[in-house]
């Protein structure tokens, strides 16, 4: 499988990485980008292919992953249109339906959206998949080989579902780190450095994340198991739950996913 990436940034880079941890050759994967300085470092870490435009040799590949912001796509889609045969084309540009850029693409199909997150930058990704009808079996094998380099993969049913999956695992991480952000200010405020303070709760917060994901058990049931009735875990989460911290995250997630329509209403309309 020979994979083009247009873009050459962050999630570009961890995606290239991936794949060359899974034995692909840097020799099947082209780059373009108009930076310089990301095609010069891409090419010396992994011997890709580089190009700094768009043209038939460098989207002659079976994949072409389109890796820009979101509001550089309509332009890159109408470049990409006329170079287009059979090739799969993967979007893991935010926001953007499937649909929308099939219309910029000149109305081809052969599109799947991602939306991966930031931990894909250290091979622990999470990233929801959404087919259009027209892409094949081998299609879909494709795109999840490309993305599963990367972390976990979760196929939708219905593109609707991306809203969703852009406010729990899309945007989930700076839940995480907004979370550690208090917990380390408590235990600094208790008397620990700011170092000890981010070692006491990056490896809590490790710890936990590991025993649920080898655990058959829900959180809700972990977290009771660790609650001991008059101890000290049940006074800080009976603090949470007085303050409505659990009905605000929930309330958080729904804002981001509505959020996540209204941004989707916006870039569709170019």
């Amino acid at each position: 499988m020979n994979i083009t990436f247009i873009g050459g940034g962050n999630m570009a880079s961890a995606l290239i990485g991936g794949l060359i941890k899974q034995g692909f050759k840097g020799a099947s994967i082209c780059v373009v980008d108009i930076s310089p300085e990301n095609l010069q470092s891409l090419h010396a870490r992994y011997q890709v292919q580089t190009f700094a435009e768009l043209g038939s040799a460098s989207a002659a590949s079976d994949v072409i992953v389109l890796a820009v912001k979101p509001q550089q796509l309509h332009g890159v889609a109408a470049t990409l249109a006329p170079l287009l045969q059979q090739q799969l084309v993967i979007s893991i540009a935010a926001g953007v339906r499937a649909n929308d850029l099939s219309r910029w693409l000149g109305g081809y199909r052969q599109l799947v959206r991602t939306m991966p997150n930031t931990p894909a930058m250290v091979s622990s990704g999470m990233t929801g998949l959404y087919a259009l009808p027209e892409v094949t079996t081998a299609q879909r094998e494709q795109a999840a080989t490309v993305l599963q380099a990367v972390g976990s993969t979760l196929w939708l049913e219905e593109e609707s579902q991306m809203d969703a999956v852009t406010a729990v695992s899309g945007s989930g991480p700076a839940y995480v780190f907004y979370f550690m952000e208090a917990m380390q200010a408590a235990a600094t405020e208790l008397g620990f450095s700011p170092q000890q303070a981010r070692t006491l709760t990056l490896e809590t917060f490790l710890g936990a994340a590991r025993l649920a994901a080898q655990s058959d058990e829900d959180a809700a049931t972990l977290r009771a198991r660790v609650t001991s009735k008059g101890g000290t875990t049940e006074r800080a989460l009976g603090t949470m739950e007085d303050a409505g911290i659990k009905a605000s995250i929930v309330q958080a997630i729904h804002a981001a996913a509505v959020r996540s329509r209204e941004l989707g209403d916006a870039l569709g309309k170019e």
